[in-house]
């Protein structure tokens, strides 16, 4: 009871800070390109929400979040399988919560956040269910073509322990999404390797990534190698073999490793607790340290703005991309002006979800013109955007 209780606590303090994080950002390009894009399962998602709660960004993160509490219970409910404390599974559940990737893909909109519910919900089920975790394949090849190496990794599964029932399941989710999506190949060969590892350890942090690395190698020479495993050591693979020819989108395969988690806490804990008190320490420190650099990461990420002060140029930091769109389209309507036109493409699909549509009455520029009425945005009492807005005189 006491472990639900704590439980239950963790996942509303995740939902409150996760909430709170919505005032302080907009609309990113590559979120507004779903959202306007062609149609897709997020798509249906989002619009489900804003005709719910109409456009706003509330309504466009919310899905997000309730997506990722979503994957925060199956990781607890699957943990089951691998830890036999219950105190266990709540570490489990909270290095989660803490990762760097997880709290972006809770907050931003983007297929990685939708690809962990449901590649988590495929995990439980196989965990709960066996082979009846078939069924949620179709649901998979609909969702996102990156689950194609899913496919591959059921596949190589059932051809190891001559399960044709998972080999049958595997060909024929295959064949279905190479036939919809297709699969892009290419590039000449490049050494894009470390800047692979270096993504993997910015997402899982350094001292995570390289534990989960730790664990599926040593549950390939153990020869412990169930499909959970099969999932995670066939992406990670394949993702390390595109790395030599082209540059890999790291979040296709992250949501992948993350099913790992479980195996990665099974092992650190048997390991452990089979030791001695007095032959723990090494093993205590290494857990402190990733666990004190995943704090301070979610500090830095739930107060990022306080970082532009530090910077010379505030558009490298690392949320610049989702600041500024908002609040320049709450000062436009300040100065009752609905529509503009912005050479910066991206800035215009980005002002479009607030409500300023594209025009040719209004001229918005990043360049000192005479007639142009200046326009700053500022966090934290610095100016990180300028511009200047025209009115065109059309006569």
């Amino acid at each position: 009871m006491r472990v639900k209780v704590l439980f239950a606590t963790l996942i509303g303090i995740d939902f409150i800070l996760l909430l709170l994080q919505i005032r302080g950002l907009s609309i990113g390009y590559h979120e507004a390109r779903i959202v306007y894009g062609d149609p897709s399962a997020l798509q249906l998602l989002l619009n489900l929400s804003f005709s719910l709660f109409g456009q706003n960004d509330y309504a466009l993160r919310i899905p997000m979040i309730l997506l990722h509490l979503s994957s925060v219970i199956l990781l607890y409910a699957m943990s089951k399988y691998y830890v036999t404390r219950d105190q266990d599974r709540l570490w489990v559940v909270l290095i989660y919560t803490l990762l760097p990737g997880v709290i972006s893909s809770a907050l931003v909109v983007d297929n990685a956040g939708l690809m962990i519910a449901t590649l988590f919900l495929f995990g439980y089920v196989y965990l709960r269910y066996g082979i009846y975790a078939i069924g949620v394949l179709p649901l998979l090849v609909w969702i996102d073509p990156a689950f194609v190496y899913l496919f591959i990794a059921i596949t190589l599964y059932g051809i190891y322990h001559r399960k044709l029932r998972w080999i049958v399941a595997g060909i024929l989710t295959l064949g279905a999404s190479l036939y919809f999506y297709g699969i892009e190949i290419g590039g000449s060969p490049e050494s894009r390797f470390l800047d692979l590892l270096g993504v993997y350890s910015a997402i899982f942090s350094p001292i995570v990534f390289i534990y989960l690395f730790y664990v599926l190698y040593r549950r390939l020479i153990a020869k412990e190698r169930d499909l959970i495993w099969m999932i995670a050591i066939t992406a990670f693979l394949i993702s390390l073999f595109l790395s030599f020819r082209q540059k890999v989108d790291v979040q296709t395969f992250a949501p992948f490793l993350l099913l790992a988690l479980p195996l990665a806490a099974q092992t650190f804990f048997k390991t452990y607790r089979v030791r001695l008190r007095e032959f723990r320490g090494r093993y205590r420190i290494l857990f402190y340290t990733a666990f004190l650099l995943l704090v301070l990461n979610a500090l830095v990420v739930f107060f990022n703005q306080w970082i532009y002060p530090l910077l010379q140029n505030p558009a490298r930091h690392f949320a610049y991309p989702m600041h500024v769109a908002k609040e320049l389209a709450h000062t436009l309507k300040e100065e009752r002006i609905r529509c503009i036109n912005t050479s910066e493409e991206k800035l215009q699909l980005r002002l479009r979800f607030y409500g300023i549509t594209q025009c040719d009455s209004y001229q918005l520029t990043d360049g000192y013109t005479s007639e142009g009425k200046k326009v700053t945005i500022s966090y934290i009492n610095t100016p990180v955007f300028v511009g200047y807005v025209t009115k065109i005189n059309k006569n």
